[in-house]
């Protein structure tokens, strides 16, 4: 299907709805039937009727099929937040006695799903070098249930080579889950390579605007109605129908910012690894990444994140050029029209917490719809207070 017809038609019945081009937020929390066989048909498949809107809403499903096209997989889930659509993945697939294998430094709150929360039903994980499947292959136990991937991965971004992961993973029976959040569907589809699952924070290039926590999860038709019966419905991860629309509004535009910023991001990338004060660029498509040629086989862009050290000998130097950024907001996430940085100095010298270990000469960008040339006049300003 053509990304544009995904884009402006798909789900989308107009003559339902006055023939309004957005579609309507249908903010009910109930549905009424009209007869009792009408009401039994819809309780025996709920995920494909509308009785409540903790379960199902008819705003949400038209997000929910163009998400399933988008990830060229049978359906999709809408949760309300990224976390949330990592957590219903995992834990619908695991259960006491089973082990997990997950990429090392994986999203935070990934992290800790596998690592303190799972732990105490009785789950056990080991995390490895996603970028050796050596090391995934080696990990993994007779009782190993999932095989967690983020691809490119948290910060460094490392990548993992997908179809080796899904061979691996099937040949014992096991789950591959992959966080796409980073390269979005316009530049990776994991089910291509034959992963299970595909999991996104929504938050970040889906919706687009910086209004909206969301996560999404694609997969086949036989493992969302296994998520949707159980995880979704049983822990209330429902999102609200105006949320959706906004997300629906967002996505009407996704394939023309992510490409915006993934132009912008070569540019910058390029000017950072010239740059004397930076020690080492992080960019997977940038011809001095390590795996280069892995991330152009699975990756058709990279979209905006960048992380750079700097080469600094002292954490004042460091201070000072964050400080004298202007035209990157200090905040978390990415893929609003705002560019951003998340400096890992700020997780270092907390009073009462453990430093951050990432190193604090560690700065991660995100290059969002404002002119390269804009952005790269701010950095060259900041650099000289170094």
């Amino acid at each position: 299907m053509n990304i544009s017809e995904i884009f402006t038609h798909l789900g989308e019945d107009r003559s339902k709805y006055f023939n309004a081009v957005a579609p309507p937020v249908i903010q009910s929390s109930n549905f009424v039937f009209d007869t009792i066989e009408d009401m039994r048909q819809a309780f025996s498949n709920e995920l494909d009727h509308h009785i409540y809107t903790r379960g199902n809403n008819p705003t949400v499903d038209i997000l929910r099929q163009k998400m399933a096209a988008l990830e060229h997989t049978e359906d999709a889930l809408v949760v309300g937040s990224g976390a949330s659509a990592v957590s219903a993945s995992v834990i619908a697939n695991v259960r006491s006695g089973d082990h997990i294998v997950c990429v090392q430094k994986p999203y935070s709150w990934t992290s800790n799903l596998i690592s303190r929360l799972l732990p105490k039903f009785g789950v056990e994980y080991t995390f490895v070098d996603g970028k050796d499947i050596e090391m995934i292959s080696s990990a993994i136990r007779p009782n190993t249930k999932v095989l967690y991937l983020e691809s490119p991965n948290t910060l460094t971004f490392e990548i993992q080579d997908l179809t080796a992961c899904s061979i691996l993973a099937k040949q014992s029976n096991i789950i591959t889950i992959v966080d796409n959040s980073h390269a979005s569907p316009i530049f990776q589809n994991p089910a291509d390579y034959g992963i299970d699952i595909v999991v996104h924070s929504a938050t970040k290039y889906i919706n687009g605007h910086s209004d909206v926590v969301a996560g999404i999860i694609c997969s086949n038709r036989e493992m969302i109605k296994k998520i949707f019966d159980s995880e979704l419905m049983t822990l209330g991860l429902t999102i609200s129908p105006h949320d959706a629309a906004l997300i629906i509004r967002g996505m009407r535009t996704l394939d023309l910012r992510v490409r915006k910023s993934d132009q912008s991001a070569r540019v910058i990338a390029d000017y950072f690894f010239h740059h004397p004060k930076v020690e080492k660029l992080y960019f997977p498509l940038h011809s001095s990444f390590d795996q280069i040629e892995l991330a152009s086989k699975q990756m058709s862009g990279c979209g905006g994140l960048i992380s750079i050290k700097l080469k600094a000998d002292t954490k004042e130097a460091v201070m000072r050029f964050v400080r004298s950024i202007k035209r990157f907001l200090m905040a978390v996430s990415w893929g609003g029209y705002e560019s951003l940085m998340i400096p890992s100095i700020a997780f270092h010298d907390i009073p009462g917490k453990t430093d951050s270990p990432v190193h604090w000469s560690m700065v991660r960008f995100y290059i969002g719809l404002e002119s390269a040339d804009y952005l790269i006049e701010d950095l060259d300003n900041a650099f000289k207070m170094m």
